[in-house]
């Protein structure tokens, strides 16, 4: 639930804003509160118990796409790197099968280095040379709908999070490939 801080519920609220924002309602919202899988950047998850809450998340809501973090988790915090982790044991293992019967497919969002990471827009022309499978180029008006989306998130706006929002290619460019 975000519990990190003790802000759970606070964050949950802040989830819902921003969704909300971006067009998707709270009834499409789930929010996982399991004390095995504290908000912790330093942590990592266990993969079998998360694999299963996806799986079962994926079947429930009949879901054809999922977008996830990499291995590098973008900004390195564990919880990220977790979700990768299990995404990558269920289609790597037993799920592999059940994710194309589901007709599932899972993308990650590449990770870049530091530089790469915060210089906006001028990463365009390095992220349309490199290998992706897919390569998101937002609008202006689509890029403030990302910021204001963020600012949603009030409780865990530090100072870096709003460098992040001015520089950062993720908030105008995301470079995925196929699991």
């Amino acid at each position: 639930s975000g519990n990190y801080y003790n802000q759970g519920e606070i964050r949950k609220k802040e989830l819902e804003q921003s969704c909300s924002l971006l067009g998707i309602t709270a009834s499409d919202v789930t929010v996982l509160d399991h004390r095995d899988l504290p908000d912790n950047p330093a942590l990592e998850w266990d993969t079998q118990l998360l694999a299963a809450f996806v799986l079962k998340h994926i079947e429930a809501n009949n879901i054809n796409l999922v977008v996830t973090f990499d291995a590098g988790g973008v900004s390195g915090h564990a919880n990220h790197i977790s979700l990768y982790t299990a995404l990558r044991y269920k289609c790597c293992f037993e799920i592999f099968v059940l994710f194309l019967c589901l007709g599932c497919r899972v993308v990650v969002l590449e990770s870049v280095n530091l530089f790469r990471k915060y210089i906006s827009v001028l990463d365009v022309p390095v992220s349309c040379l490199l290998p992706r499978d897919a390569l998101f180029i937002l609008t202006e008006e689509e890029t403030e709908q990302a910021r204001r989306a963020m600012r949603c998130h009030r409780s865990q706006l530090l100072w870096f999070r709003h460098i992040y929002m001015l520089f950062s290619r993720y908030m105008v460019i995301n470079s995925l490939r196929l699991l």
